[in-house]
Formats: C-alpha cells, structure tokens, sequence
C-alpha cells in the first residue's frame, strides 16, 4: 500500500484520456503534501492504467495519460 493510494484510486476513476492536475489538488486529493517520494512513487500509477506524464515546476501541475 502506497501513501499515494487515494489519489492513485482518484485517478483511475477519473477515466480520462489525458490530464493535468495542479500540485495544490494533488495534495487535496491525496490527503497530504507533495514531497520528493512522489518521483519514485510515481511508478506504481501503472498498476491502475495510467502514468505520468509531464511534470511542470514552473506551472506546479503533472500530466497524466492513460496507457
């Protein structure tokens, strides 16, 4: 079980082709604060479907695709 479960679950629901979600919702929908795991974490997104794609420091979103 990750720490990133919720919003790994959030996502899959989603269903969406592609997204994008800001840092901020992110954080709302997971239930804590973005912290430098999320780069290793990130993987285990393929397990529901889904990966990351870009990750944005100046606009503070992340791409999500589906796979």
């Amino acid at each position: 079980m990750s720490k990133y479960d919720p919003l790994w679950n959030w996502i899959k629901e989603n269903g969406a082709e592609s997204f994008k979600l800001t840092y901020a919702e992110i954080e709302k929908i997971a239930g804590l604060p973005i912290d430098h795991s999320f780069l290793t974490c990130k993987k285990e997104l393929s397990e529901y479907g889904y990966k990351v794609g870009k990750i944005s420091m100046k606009e503070q979103t992340v791409a999500f695709e589906k796979m």
